[in-house]
């Protein structure tokens, strides 16, 4: 028997699959301090407007909103909108500097989750999508959701 870790998500990035075409997926440490943890247990994170960069051999994670800890005066509290450290080996780091020299190509948080007491984010390498691409999604999932709903009725 393996002891997994199990995996809680916290927050989800619905609208990065909607606007982006995923290409690779990575998993990544965050470096936080102690009241950016204490809100992410309460589930106060929005991923929905952050992106990630690699600046001097190092990947951050830019404009994710975690919200400031309430119980916590405002002089130990954190800033809202900071730049997080994301801890990745220097081989991962190294592969995706070449993905992103690559034209059109961004780093973006999917998700982020508790892996056994670890907090973690899944980062996507993707390409932006076209308005016609963003049309024929909704209209696959509606087709989709059509023949789900007539396999029901029988």
């Amino acid at each position: 028997m393996t002891d997994k870790p199990t995996i809680k998500i916290i927050s989800d990035n619905r609208q990065a699959r909607y606007l982006y075409e995923i290409l690779e997926t990575y998993e990544a440490g965050i470096e936080l301090v102690g009241t950016e943890v204490k809100s992410i247990r309460l589930g106060r994170v929005n991923l929905r407007d952050g992106y990630a960069l690699i600046r001097n051999g190092e990947a951050w994670l830019s404009n994710v909103h975690i919200s400031p800890y309430e119980t916590t005066g405002r002089y130990f509290n954190h800033e809202p909108r900071r730049n997080r450290k994301l801890l990745l080996h220097k081989k991962e780091i190294n592969k995706l500097i070449g993905l992103l020299e690559q034209k059109g190509l961004t780093l973006i948080p999917l998700k982020m989750y508790f892996k056994g007491e670890w907090i973690k984010v899944s980062l996507g390498v993707g390409r932006g999508k076209k308005l016609h691409d963003k049309r024929e999604t909704v209209k696959r999932r509606d087709d989709q959701r059509e023949m789900a709903r007539a396999l029901k009725r029988f």
